[in-house]
């Protein structure tokens, strides 16, 4: 009998599933979009229950390709867009509010506010977390101060926040487990990733009450069984970190100094250090890489807000390339040492910068600029942010031995080139590029015991193409010098 996985990955853009057998190999999936949510300037929200809805659509038909039946999986693992916030009644399970996403700057003011009081010194210190508006601490009270009443009924302990992974949760099990994982809680602004539990201290500065919180479990646990009405079993939930997390898991990143790098809507490099939560004096964060059997490892992140999300900006907003495929043949034709930089800052620039204010730009125009530069810059800003991250991560003590890549922009031979390139590191592509849903199969696989450690799931790993760095060290110092110069352009002048 050949025992199944399903992993749900719910992203920011699309839910999807898939269906994973005991090898690691993907035999089902399906993949569904929803509605992005643009109120204001800087806002963007999600409607909760379409995420619900999209993600049980896409499990029931991801079975159905693998032409299995819910009760020959041994577990789900669900991993997640992280930081997004939902608040929902705990008695009708109806959200408050649209989801804020991860993304969302409507509560700048507040954290330039509890910066300027002195507050990201015990904030940074208690959860490796800078006071900024994409963790979910300061969407929480937005939410409750905004709405009618909501503030008195969560004191009362009537609403249940969650960020996706607890809301999908939630759902699945018919509102019985109200959880998430340490992986999920240490986005959140809240948790103490020193002492592994919500934080008095935290909580009161943010103003949330605690009557409104999940219980914190590891990242393979068991979270409780599906209603039935769902896949037609009782199917165990037992796996659960957010998607940076689990991309770490199924890129088998398991010792320090391993690191790996999604490129999907963002980009995010996660490098792991082991049970060491080093404090990072260039504005990187410092996370949970996943927790396991009680025992907490630690991790340093850098985030860049918009990596795919540029292409899509070209493609839809700008309508210069039809599809992402395009990107390809228009850099080849173009060549790495092109003099056109975009600065995709649409919201603001995440780690090293951290400047909320900062706003997109494309630097170096001249008469003879074409789309094609345009679109290879695009593609190029991707590297060079990247690139920023790691100077950062290394000015931080921490060293890089490689890195393992993934996301839909990894599959592009020239961006991943030109980042081996510009790293001056190899860059591995693994054979399966879905691992962040593959992370969460892996979870879910440890927890029901299809694999007994991690070295069983290390040895699942394959290499399918390595990039080796062959640019010459002048003109590598050139082209991000000139990217340098970019950045300094768009940040702090306002």
């Amino acid at each position: 009998m050949t025992r199944y996985l399903l992993a749900i990955d719910q992203g920011t853009t699309s839910s999807r599933a898939i269906v994973f057998d005991e090898t690691g190999t993907s035999v089902g999936s399906d993949q569904q979009e929803f509605h992005q949510y643009f109120p204001k300037d800087g806002w963007v929200e999600h409607d909760a229950r379409e995420i619900w809805e999209t993600t049980l659509g896409v499990c029931r038909s991801a079975l159905k390709k693998a032409a299995i039946e819910g009760s020959d999986i041994a577990g789900i693992g669900i991993t997640n867009q992280r930081e997004t916030t939902v608040i929902w009644d705990r008695a009708t399970g109806e959200p408050l509010h649209h989801a804020i996403v991860w993304q969302d700057r409507r509560t700048a003011a507040v954290c330039s506010k509890l910066k300027s009081d002195g507050y990201e010194d015990m904030v940074v210190e208690r959860t490796g977390l800078l006071i900024d508006p994409y963790f979910s601490a300061t969407k929480i009270a937005w939410i409750l101060d905004h709405t009618e009443g909501a503030r008195d009924r969560a004191e009362r302990g009537e609403l249940a926040f969650g960020t996706v992974d607890s809301w999908l949760l939630w759902n699945l099990t018919g509102g019985r487990s109200h959880a998430t994982d340490a992986t999920n809680a240490s986005r959140t602004a809240l948790f103490n990733i020193h002492t592994q539990s919500w934080d008095e201290d935290l909580l009161a500065l943010f103003r949330v009450p605690r009557a409104l919180l999940p219980e914190v479990m590891d990242s393979a646990a068991d979270y409780g069984h599906t209603d039935t009405e769902w896949l037609g079993a009782q199917v165990p939930v037992a796996g659960i970190a957010g998607d940076q997390h689990a991309a770490l898991v199924g890129q088998a990143c398991f010792e320090p100094g391993m690191a790996k790098s999604t490129y999907g809507t963002g980009c995010f490099l996660i490098l792991n250090t082991g049970q060491k939560a080093l404090r990072s004096e260039n504005r990187l964060l410092t996370t949970m890489a996943y927790r396991l059997n009680g025992v907490p490892t630690y991790a340093m992140e850098g985030s860049i807000f918009v990596a795919g999300a540029a292409m899509q900006w070209l493609r839809d907003g700008l309508g210069l390339i039809s599809h992402a495929g395009e990107s390809l043949e228009l850099a080849q034709t173009v060549g790495v040492d092109n003099p056109v930089y975009l600065v995709p800052a649409f919201t603001g620039l995440g780690a090293p910068h951290w400047d909320p204010h900062a706003r997109g730009a494309i630097m170096g125009l001249t008469r003879d600029t074409g789309i094609a530069e345009i679109v290879t810059a695009g593609l190029q800003s991707v590297c060079y942010q990247t690139k920023d991250l790691v100077r950062a991560i290394q000015n931080d003590g921490a060293s890089l031995a490689s890195l393992r890549v993934d996301g839909g922009m990894a599959v592009n031979d020239w961006v991943m080139q030109f980042l081996a390139d510009i790293l001056n590191v190899d860059v591995d592509r693994p054979t399966i590029t879905e691992t962040t849903a593959l992370g969460a199969a892996y979870l879910a696989g440890l927890q029901v015991g299809i694999w007994s450690s991690l070295e069983q799931i290390s040895q699942l790993w394959g290499c399918e193409r390595q990039f080796r760095p062959d640019m010459k060290p002048a003109m590598r110092e050139s082209l991000y010098a000139g990217w340098l110069d970019a950045v300094e352009r768009v940040c702090n002048h306002h």
